[in-house]
């Protein structure tokens, strides 16, 4: 049996039709409905395999719908869910998500007023495509805030995906949001970093990408099998100052100040395991040549 009969998402975008096309395809929902706002529905499997129906605006949830997502730009939120006030009470037991990973619930307040049970529902993943990012979504978690009957839906949804529920309570999603973008939204940067040094080094952007892969994978496996402190090697862990300083002197601008930045966190992580007089010199070198 499916986790609920109905849903709508409303705004068909990356995050929104992944998460729909996941749901379908995991039998979180028995049946799906996406608003957007153009006449003819996107150029995506939902549609063309005949998953899910399209309307072209917003349209007023049938009298079955358990959940409505709105898969807007924070920014549009408050609109959208005065619009949605706008079409009368929520069917009933009817819960209202947000994906914003960043707001609270307060953004839908109007909602409440009609009934809705409110919630915030964010994927803990990289969600790049509309189609590849419905394969992602499973198995991972989803950070959940709101009204106990908008956490008991997002429940029966987690359990037919497969993916955990992280609790964030309403006032810390912010915080919760600035640690997820620091773990995904600044590794690409990093890596573009690291592949224009390489292009320093002689090796071309892309076979250095390729060359890099690898090993960001591994150091990935080895945080997830062994824990974050465990995981550092290289100079600074094993307190070779000579190393970075050579690697300072071949470094300039914005990528010396890079790895002196990142490299104190990695002196914070190697304490206890290198020397703690190596270590020290080590910090130095990078504060004198990060400030």
């Amino acid at each position: 049996m499916s986790a609920i009969p109905h849903a709508v998402v409303v705004g068909p975008g990356r995050v929104g039709l992944a998460l729909g096309y996941a749901m379908v395809r995991h039998g979180a929902v028995d049946a799906l409905t996406v608003c957007g706002r153009r006449p003819e529905p996107p150029s995506h499997p939902l549609f063309i395999e005949g998953l899910a129906r399209y309307e072209f605006g917003l349209v007023p949830p049938e009298p079955y719908t358990a959940a409505v997502f709105l898969a807007v730009p924070d920014h549009v939120l408050p609109e959208l869910a005065h619009a949605l006030a706008g079409h009368g009470r929520a069917p009933d037991g009817c819960v209202a998500f947000h994906l914003s990973g960043a707001l609270s619930t307060d953004v839908l307040a109007p909602l409440n007023q009609q009934a809705y049970g409110v919630g915030a529902l964010h994927p803990l993943q990289a969600i790049a495509h509309p189609v590849s990012g419905a394969d992602r979504i499973p198995g991972s978690y989803l950070a959940v805030t709101g009204a106990p009957e908008a956490i008991s839906v997002a429940r029966k949804i987690a359990a037919a995906l497969g993916s955990p529920i992280l609790p964030v309570p309403a006032a810390r999603r912010p915080a919760y949001h600035a640690a997820a973008v620091m773990a995904s939204n600044f590794l690409p940067p990093l890596v573009d970093a690291a592949c224009r040094i390489l292009e320093r080094a002689g090796i071309p952007f892309d076979e250095g990408l390729a060359a890099l892969v690898p090993l960001i994978r591994g150091t990935l496996d080895n945080i997830e099998e062994h824990g974050i402190g465990a995981s550092v090697t290289g100079p600074i862990a094993r307190g070779d100052a000579e190393t970075v300083a050579l690697h300072l002197r071949a470094l300039e601008g914005s990528d010396r100040t890079l790895y002196s930045v990142l490299g104190r966190e990695v002196v914070r992580l190697a304490e206890g395991r290198a020397p703690e007089d190596a270590l020290r010199e080590i910090l130095e070198r990078l504060e004198a040549e990060g400030d």
